[in-house]
């Protein structure tokens, strides 16, 4: 089944996550995080993209999800990849990629992918958890790192990889209002994805975050508020 190339920013919003509780703000702190990750938690993730299937064998990839501390709250920071790349080009992402055979496990991968993308020192990186793995509409099985950036510290995006380097406030992001589910209906059938536009406060209007990325914060709130 052939699906034709969309544009996921003009597609209608189905829903929002209007009805869903908040996060309480103690737990968008680094004391808050730090607890919620040392607990036992019994929650639900967000399923993945079902077309991975076609892919057979999923290819293994890490991601940093990097919230960094600073004094007015936590910030995501986030990529934005270039145009040129093979997979989700120009898309709004984690830092992140596939795993090499020389990486000791998943968290390796993402911090070695962090340096070359944007030059993060691992040194400034308190790793906090794994969320579960999240399998992309392109064929990966992507663990999300989470972790504590912490100032100072500088970036410098690879040209070759990354196009921007950005903050959202992790606020802005954990709250399920600003969650949207789209919907891509074509001749013989129909995709949902999470969006999570961001206003960039300038005449270039906003970041878009969806699809994986989205799914992955996601379930980043739904850790955060079971």
């Amino acid at each position: 089944m052939t699906r034709p190339v969309f544009q996921p920013e003009t597609l209608p919003v189905e829903s929002t996550g209007n009805d869903l509780p908040p996060v309480a703000p103690a737990r968008l702190t680094p004391d808050g995080l730090r607890a919620r990750f040392e607990q036992r938690l019994s929650w639900t993730p967000e399923p993945g993209d079902a077309r991975w299937k076609e892919f057979g064998d999923p290819r293994v990839a890490a991601v940093l999800v990097p919230l960094v501390v600073r004094e007015d709250g936590i910030t995501v920071l986030l990529t934005q990849r270039a145009d040129h790349l093979n997979d989700h080009a120009g898309q709004v992402s984690f830092p992140g990629g596939r795993h090499e055979p020389f990486d000791a496990d998943a968290t390796a991968t993402a911090l070695r992918e962090a340096q070359e993308e944007v030059g993060l020192d691992p040194a400034r990186v308190e790793v906090l958890g794994a969320l579960p793995d999240y399998l992309t509409g392109t064929g990966f099985r992507v663990t999300p790192v989470v972790a504590l950036v912490h100032p100072p510290f500088t970036v410098e995006a690879d040209s070759l990889e990354v196009a921007e380097v950005f903050e959202v406030p992790l606020s802005f992001l954990m709250d399920p209002a600003h969650h949207e589910v789209r919907v891509f209906r074509w001749e013989g059938g129909e995709r949902r994805f999470f969006a999570m536009p961001y206003p960039r406060g300038d005449a270039a209007g906003q970041y878009f975050v969806w699809g994986a990325t989205a799914g992955m914060l996601r379930n980043f709130y739904r850790f955060l508020a079971a």
